[in-house]
């Protein structure tokens, strides 16, 4: 009667074992964490920027208001009348605060207005700072 030799069971846990990942079977499973965190920071920094233009484009929309208010104070005044600058809004009292938009450029007043010749348009140039550009708040 032939005898068995016994034989050894060796089990492995999924990160014992050699092979398998993308990592792993190139000698990078240790750079996996570091692509994480750099994803992670990647993700981090794109939503803070957009989060930053959302927020500009919030103060401005605000600011907007506040001014569009003292131009109709102003017009209800002056018999229709359109003021000469934001800066005449100031310096007669209808205005308190200074017209900026969220990115710290002014507002531009265009009187009388391009679509509507009795009234006017109230506009910042938005994000990037073009005149006229197509992320314009108004």
């Amino acid at each position: 009667m032939a005898r068995r030799r016994s034989t050894e069971q060796v089990i492995f846990f999924p990160w014992e074992r050699g092979g398998g990942g993308f990592f792993r079977g190139r000698g990078l499973a240790r750079a996996t964490p570091f692509v994480a965190a750099i994803s992670m920071i990647v993700l981090v920094l794109i939503l803070g920027a957009r989060e930053r233009t959302a927020a500009g484009i919030r103060a401005t929309r605000a600011t907007l208001i506040v001014v569009h208010d003292a131009v109709a104070e102003y017009r209800a005044d002056h018999e229709g009348g359109c003021p000469a600058s934001l800066a005449a809004l100031g310096s007669e009292g209808y205005l308190a605060t200074a017209a900026i938009d969220g990115w710290g450029r002014p507002l531009r007043l265009v009187c009388p207005g391009r679509r509507d010749p009795a009234g006017y348009e109230l506009m910042s140039d938005g994000p990037d700072g073009d005149v006229g550009g197509l992320d314009r708040v108004e």
